[in-house]
């Protein structure tokens, strides 16, 4: 069956799923500033969730998780939902917009544990907002999708469980998909778009050419703790390669060739992980795209031209070579019903 479906996604022109009329630009939540974790964080957003239900709901809903990227310098990451939510609410999905800590707050793993507590949040009062516990997805951009993948990855690796939220629920997920994620950051440098540019800010980075990644003031720096040249083994920790296994949920990967934060081969070196493992993964490249907004990917003629998709899959470890493709919002939840189903 996923054979089958991953073929589907290579046609040229998508006749996948469809939502019947123009959704609005945005939704507002359902629930706001949910605390998914009992030692919330007083000083910023971490620790909260915003709920999106679907207006009509005979049945319970399937989940996807949104958490937004800000290079862990914020700690905002429900703040874009309402946009996923107006595209995704037509087809039936709840979305919950989850901010995670920042890196100002909590060194990695932190970021992780309070992923994976939000998620076990969702899982434990699936009943209350009738939720189905049995299908729940995640989506993120940029730091977001780094997130994304690695709450995906670690489902099943115990030791980067964390304390938070409730307790003695897993936090597997069904699915994922990850626009531009950051991935082996020790590479980043070497894979820019351009050479980088020591004391450009990452606000300044898209203008001025990109930032230096391997700098101690750089996100990922930041987030690890230390220069990561100078702690490649931590640094390591936080690749989602590292935790690939067969227990991992069906991958969507998108990433722009013109990145000028996140080089292209971040993503493309996620999703040949995947391959080399026989892993069911769609990567969807786009010559002309930056560093998003994810809007643009499936809406925008000139940053989608010359698109391709290919994709691999766990059942005969087949693969669908690159091939000309249009990607849209029905391309997400055509990927999400059938992950999900």
């Amino acid at each position: 069956m996923r054979a089958v479906f991953l073929a589907s996604l290579t046609l040229p022109v998508f006749a996948g799923a469809q939502v019947a009329s123009a959704p609005p630009a945005e939704v507002q939540p359902t629930h706001t500033n949910i605390a998914y974790a009992s030692n919330q964080s007083e000083d910023g957003n971490g620790h909260l969730l915003d709920l999106y239900l679907p207006t009509s709901q005979s049945s319970p809903s399937a989940v996807v998780i949104w958490t937004g990227g800000s290079a862990w310098l914020s700690d905002t990451g429900k703040s874009r939902a309402g946009t996923v939510a107006a595209q995704l609410g037509g087809a039936g999905f709840a979305v919950a917009g989850v901010s995670i800590r920042s890196s100002a707050q909590v060194k990695f793993p932190g970021q992780l544990h309070d992923i994976k507590a939000a998620i076990r949040w969702l899982r434990s009062h699936a009943a209350q907002y009738r939720l189905d516990p049995d299908r729940i997805a995640i989506m993120g951009d940029s730091s977001g999708g780094w997130t994304a993948a690695m709450a995906a990855v670690t489902g099943d690796v115990p030791e980067l469980e964390g304390s938070l939220g409730p307790a003695g629920v897993s936090s597997a997920v069904q699915a994922v998909v990850s626009f531009f994620p950051p991935t082996d950051f020790l590479a980043m440098d070497d894979w820019a778009v351009q050479r980088c540019k020591t004391g450009v800010g990452v606000i300044e980075a898209g203008r001025k050419g990109g930032f230096c990644h391997d700098a101690p003031e750089s996100p990922e720096s930041k987030l690890i703790g230390c220069a990561i040249q100078s702690c490649p083994d931590k640094a390591r920790r936080a690749n989602p390669a590292r935790y690939i296994s067969r227990a991992d949920p069906p991958f969507m990967i998108l990433h722009g060739q013109s990145d000028p934060l996140v080089p292209h081969q971040q993503g493309e070196y996620l999703y040949q992980a995947l391959n080399k493992a026989c892993h069911d993964a769609v990567f969807i490249s786009l010559p002309r795209a930056g560093h998003g907004p994810i809007t643009e990917f499936l809406t925008t003629d000139a940053v989608r031209e010359a698109a391709v998709i290919r994709s691999t899959t766990l059942q005969g470890c087949t693969i669908q070579n690159p091939a000309p493709y249009v990607p849209t919002w029905a391309t997400i939840i055509d990927f999400l019903q059938r992950s999900l189903r």
